[in-house]
């Protein structure tokens, strides 16, 4: 049998450190927006009221390369936040091993549920502990599938301009519920999508100048196919492009384009 704690005391909003946009074709609007360039504090789980004092405690981020959603922060190594959570982490109760261990990776950066049952499997932490635990997060707000997926459609799309196949792919990888993905994707629409697009192509096409038309469709393409873009768009919005530079593009359909 495990010993009960009060399971508020984790419920504090320091958790969850809200994540910072990646630099990309909307960085301007990111920091335009919000004083210190991070999105919105309520659209991550453990963000409120209590957020400005978080950022004035955790101290100056210039020097430190900015880290963009869902990547690996420093606290992934086995750095731990607080030596109350080195203690815990060692501890025999499974329980507070469990605790420790997930409150160490979301101070890093958020999670889904499928991420931390994971890394407490690989802990060795008995399934039936870790499903008590993560039900508890989710409980308190700590783990959020939903605002996580929201918050990743955010910060993916507007820092690398992944179209919303793309974005489906990496948040199936992360283990969300399809629903969830579904509703979370379902944000941007066409219109959206396709402005982005466009973003992405103007911004890369003078780097091709030089090189033949055909290459050049062929490289703009590629670049917004690998983003999660579908064929039929990334080669109209390429072609657009294309013309508005003067090239004629009048045979690429007949060519296969």
């Amino acid at each position: 049998m495990t010993r009960r704690t009060d399971w508020t005391e984790y419920a504090h909003p320091g958790v969850l450190p809200e994540p910072e946009p990646e630099p990309g074709i909307e960085g301007e609007r990111h920091t335009a927006g919000h004083g210190d360039g991070r999105p919105d504090a309520d659209r991550y789980p453990g963000a409120g009221a209590n957020a400005g004092a978080r950022r004035g405690a955790g101290g100056s981020r210039r020097g430190r390369r900015r880290r963009g959603f869902g990547e690996p922060s420093a606290e992934d190594g086995g750095s731990s936040s607080s030596s109350r959570a080195e203690k815990e982490e060692s501890s025999a109760d499974p329980v507070e091993r469990a605790r420790a261990i997930c409150l160490r990776l979301l101070t890093g950066t958020p999670r889904t549920r499928k991420q931390l049952a994971d890394a407490l499997r690989k802990r060795e932490i008995p399934d039936d502990v870790a499903e008590e635990v993560l039900s508890r997060f989710e409980e308190v707000g700590l783990i959020d599938d939903s605002a996580f997926a929201d918050a990743w459609v955010e910060s993916r799309h507007h820092g690398r301009g992944l179209a919303r196949r793309a974005l489906a792919r990496e948040l199936r990888t992360k283990g969300v519920d399809s629903t969830l993905i579904d509703a979370a994707v379902g944000q941007l629409d066409a219109e959206q999508e396709e402005a982005t697009a466009r973003e992405l192509v103007a911004r890369k096409l003078r780097a091709t100048r030089g090189l033949d038309r055909d290459k050049r469709l062929r490289r703009l393409a590629g670049m917004l196919a690998r983003k999660g873009y579908s064929e039929g768009l990334a080669l109209r919005v390429v072609r657009q492009a294309l013309e508005e530079e003067g090239e004629d593009t009048e045979f690429l359909e007949d060519e296969g384009f």
